[in-house]
């Protein structure tokens, strides 16, 4: 009240009130701000009440697939569900090209799968009701690559008519008005996009949870996370609710769910692919290469997706796609590789399941008759701090807190969402303070506070072209063919993802270098994992060694892969030595 008497007293001087004006406002002040708090208590009813309608409506629409699964299983009509479900995509996409198998029947064994799945896993968040539509367009046509394939899609892939939210409120009822050109060419090809799959909120994490549709879970431990921000699709395809699906990648967002999932996962190029119709997390920013690109249970299943895509349609339709389609004779070829390796990046410590993972695929490629040599990454912290951050951040934040303004924030997202309302004054205190103690934390809030001017940006960008250009001389000084190194694993616990994202240093390396990477699973963690990871201490034992250390204990069974990685452009080299580890990893568990 004191403040408000002040308050009166300053207005009635500089505006010369008179008494009865005098005596109101505090009574207005205090009206302006009731009414204040009952339109934002309002605003979130109504947010809330929406959110509540749009679960109902999904549910309302998975029983719609649930009656059209049950109509097609008519005695006479369907074939076995599992016998489908058991096919590979090389072997489904045979049998649909010579007419054993319908598409109809492929379609209706996954819809009826896929809801099995996400009842159990909350991984799709939208049913495609047009795919019996384009079933139906489907006879008659010529047979393109992915001809009668149902393909799931990421949340933030324009579908017409349906919503691209990213989980968050300012893309909620906001459906596309047209299919983005990936939606296009995969139509063109015969494929029938069926489903689309969940995400965390803003698509900047490694979880996979937003207020809209909720948490998904991993298929091999509900305790933990699938991985983000292409955590549906990697839910769904490894728990076989989909045989082919698209995920898009900033950081690592497909090879995160792939690698914590048990399945394959390929960030090409950027722009191998068109992104025309697909929602960024940070729009507008230079500094790191997003790209969209397949996830699949085997290697060969990736590869037609990309010898499909790569097409005359994905050319007419994005000119800006360079016109170079998929080089089978070097996706092909059996000509031995030189292979760098290593197992730590120096900026995050691998745990041993992690480094065992990479070290046991380096034997098993020798042994195949491989090179390989080992490879030192480059000044991985400073890059990750000076170049990374800080680009991403360049603008203090003010994209991702645009988007965020007046939505409810997910649990999983509020360490990321703190640190960027910390004014930068605060930052450089907590930067100060933190350093004796955590220098490595430390060292990344001095970069979380944007740049100062565009002159400063622009030689950001020369720095990372100096990057590209020193790491590229690096590679061919090895004269190197590909690159293995570790991948993020295993899955860890739900809520531990998003406090250490940092680990996204072994993943979004490669798309602030632009090159092709992805991940295929290798191992499982061992009894003998565990016992090493009680002796864990990382860079330094810090907060980060430590929330790590306990998100990803007791994984004793769960998927370890490792990351694949080639130069810009190669991305079916990167894509032959993905198969080729997948094929001797294979053999030896069959021996």
């Amino acid at each position: 009240m004191v403040v408000l008497r002040n308050m009166s007293s300053w207005m009635a001087d500089t505006f010369a009130l008179t008494p009865q004006m005098y005596q109101a406002i505090p009574g207005l002040i205090c009206c302006t701000v009731v009414m204040y708090k009952l339109l934002r208590w309002m605003e979130r009813r109504s947010y809330l009440a929406a959110i509540e309608k749009a679960r109902t409506d999904r549910k309302k629409a998975l029983c719609g697939v649930e009656r059209a699964v049950l109509e097609f299983k008519v005695p006479g009509r369907s074939r076995d569900t599992e016998s489908v479900l058991s096919l590979s995509l090389l072997e489904l996409h045979e049998q649909l090209q010579d007419g054993s198998l319908s598409p109809d029947s492929v379609l209706f064994a996954y819809m009826e799968k896929a809801l099995e799945v996400t009842k159990l896993l909350n991984c799709v968040t939208e049913f495609l009701p047009e795919c019996q539509t384009q079933l139906k367009n489907l006879s008659g046509k010529k047979k393109g690559l992915l001809y009668g394939i149902p393909v799931s899609i990421k949340d933030n892939i324009n579908y017409k008519g349906h919503d691209s939210t990213c989980g968050l409120r300012k893309f909620f009822h906001q459906p596309a008005t047209k299919d983005s050109v990936l939606v296009q060419v995969l139509k063109k090809q015969g494929a029938i996009p069926f489903v689309k799959t969940n995400v965390p909120q803003s698509l900047l994490s490694y979880e996979c949870s937003n207020p809209i549709f909720g948490q998904t879970i991993n298929p091999h431990d509900h305790k933990r996370t699938p991985g983000g921000s292409s955590g549906g699709e990697g839910a769904l395809i490894a728990a076989g609710g989909s045989i082919l699906g698209i995920g898009s990648d900033i950081g690592g967002s497909i090879r995160v769910p792939a690698a914590f999932c048990g399945i394959c996962g390929f960030k090409p190029t950027g722009n191998r692919l068109s992104s025309q119709g697909i929602r960024t997390s940070l729009p507008g920013q230079k500094t790191v290469d997003a790209a969209v690109g397949p996830m699949a249970r085997n290697v060969d299943s990736l590869a037609l997706c990309m010898r499909a895509l790569l097409c005359e349609d994905m050319f007419l339709l994005d000119p800006t796609v360079p016109p170079i389609p998929f080089n089978d004779e070097v996706f092909s070829s059996s000509k031995p590789l030189r292979i760098g390796y290593y197992e730590s990046d120096e900026f995050w410590i691998p745990n041993a399941s992690m480094k065992r993972a990479v070290m046991e695929t380096k034997q098993l490629l020798e042994e195949a008759g491989h090179t390989l040599v080992p490879f030192k990454p480059l000044r991985t912290q400073s890059v990750l701090n000076e170049l990374i951050i800080n680009g991403m951040t360049a603008d203090g934040g003010s994209t991702l807190l645009e988007r965020l303004k007046g939505d409810i924030i997910d649990s999983t997202l509020k360490d990321l969402f703190f640190i960027n309302t910390v004014p930068k004054v605060l930052k450089k205190i907590l930067y100060m303070f933190l350093k004796p103690f955590s220098p490595r934390i430390s060292e990344t809030l001095k970069y979380l506070g944007g740049v100062r001017s565009i002159y400063e940006l622009w030689e950001q960008h020369i720095a990372r072209q100096a990057y590209c250009d020193e790491y590229i001389d690096a590679w061919k000084s090895a004269e190197l063919d590909v690159l293995i190194c570790p991948a993020l694993g295993p899955a860890l616990t739900v809520g531990y993802a998003g406090k250490v994202t940092a680990t996204a240093s072994y993943k979004i390396i490669f798309n602030l270098l632009n090159f092709p990477a992805g991940v295929v699973p290798v191992s499982t963690v061992t009894e003998q994992d565990e016992e090493d990871l009680k002796s864990y201490v990382g860079y330094c034992n810090d907060l980060w060694d430590r929330t790590f250390k306990k998100g990803v204990s007791g994984a004793v069974g769960l998927p370890l892969a490792v990351q694949c990685v080639a130069l810009p452009w190669q991305d079916e080299l990167c894509l032959r030595l993905m198969r080729e580890v997948e094929r001797v990893t294979q053999k030896k568990k069959v021996v």
